[in-house]
């Protein structure tokens, strides 16, 4: 009988697409943190736990190691003009080199074309690539600006990239909100959303309570972009600049369950996991026909439809139940993606 019934074709990028309420769509934090919904999957039962963050410790395994992703979100987002005097946005993507930089410009530009913004900052586009990027160098006053100058440059007039579905402006209080309680190597155009739940007053009770570790993944703009291809197999994920500290190596080796706060973590340890590499740039996709070989638990958000996160999500979890999970969620309003709820998976 069983082999009548039918499943879901994992490896089509369409078996990823569900259609989500708009308003369930978070557009600001919750606040305290703690009161952020928690649904609990327990997959060698298939159940479905509804609880809230505060009471995450209570159902970590003992004995668990847990790594977090400390990077730093910059002021990634910048409005000028051309010399011609046109509105450009430019969102920084990452350093390509000491003084080329990844981007991505709203507004027609061309090799050669110079943009203009606050401060004396100058920017001129060298490379038009295929994948929509473009390729850039930063000038102050006649000066190439290497990528650390750059961001010291853009902190007073850039602004935190917001992704696209908060659709609207950037705030003051965002600042804060986009940003980890732990953050502190610069380089992320995006944050890493599941670690977005912690305060200072728990991450210091999970502290007492379990061995933890930091780890770097600076997150690339290309995290937002959905899968195009048919079979998702023949995707290529964009790369991403990290770097593994020695305690983080130490639980990566060690025999204990790891439980990775986020998606961006668990890429790390499994590009760790196949290469041995402790830093360089990580262009890992997980999904069902690569399944992480070292993480055993995940706590992530609610991702956006044919994204390579929900992919990564059916890389822990059979697809036909990542549906049943997110149709739950839905059914019971929790908020999804950046400044959403959490989801736990055992």
């Amino acid at each position: 009988m069983g082999k009548n019934v039918l499943r879901i074709d994992e490896f089509q990028v369409e078996s990823y697409n569900y259609q989500l309420p708009k308003n369930l769509i978070a557009k600001e934090p919750i606040y305290p943190k703690e009161k952020a919904k928690l649904l609990i999957y327990q997959r060698n039962t298939k159940n479905i736990i509804h609880t809230t963050f505060g009471e995450l410790l209570n159902y970590i395994p003992e004995e668990t190691s847990i790594l977090f992703n400390n990077t730093k979100v910059i002021k990634a987002r910048l409005f000028g003009n051309k010399s011609s005097g046109g509105a450009v946005e430019v969102l920084i993507n990452r350093p390509l080199s000491d003084n080329e930089i990844s981007l991505f410009v709203r507004g027609r530009v061309r090799i050669g074309t110079e943009i203009y913004f606050e401060n004396g900052l100058q920017l001129i586009i060298t490379q038009l690539l295929q994948d929509g990027s473009r390729v850039g160098q930063f000038f102050y006053k006649g000066l190439t600006l290497s990528f650390p100058d750059l961001v010291n440059r853009i902190e007073a007039i850039g602004h935190i990239p917001l992704p696209p579905y908060i659709d609207r402006d950037d705030r003051l209080s965002d600042e804060v909100d986009y940003q980890t309680v732990f953050a502190k190597e610069i380089g992320a155009v995006a944050s890493p959303t599941a670690s977005l739940h912690f305060s200072e007053e728990m991450l210091n009770k999970i502290e007492k309570e379990f061995d933890i570790g930091y780890l770097t993944l600076h997150v690339g703009a290309g995290t937002f972009k959905p899968v195009e291809v048919q079979d998702i197999r023949e995707h290529q994920l964009h790369k991403e600049i990290y770097a593994i500290s020695q305690k983080g190596k130490k639980i990566i080796e060690s025999q204990k369950p790891i439980l990775a706060i986020g998606t961006t973590v668990t890429r790390t340890v499994e590009y760790f996991i196949r290469t041995g590499k402790t830093k360089g740039e990580a262009d890992i996709f997980l999904h069902p026909n690569n399944r992480p070989q070292r993480v055993n638990y995940l706590l992530t958000n609610f991702h956006l439809p044919k994204s390579t996160l929900l992919m990564l999500v059916a890389s822990f979890i059979e697809i036909d139940e990542v549906h049943r999970v997110y149709k739950e969620a839905i059914k019971n309003n929790y908020r999804f993606f950046s400044y959403g709820d959490a989801m736990l998976i055992l």
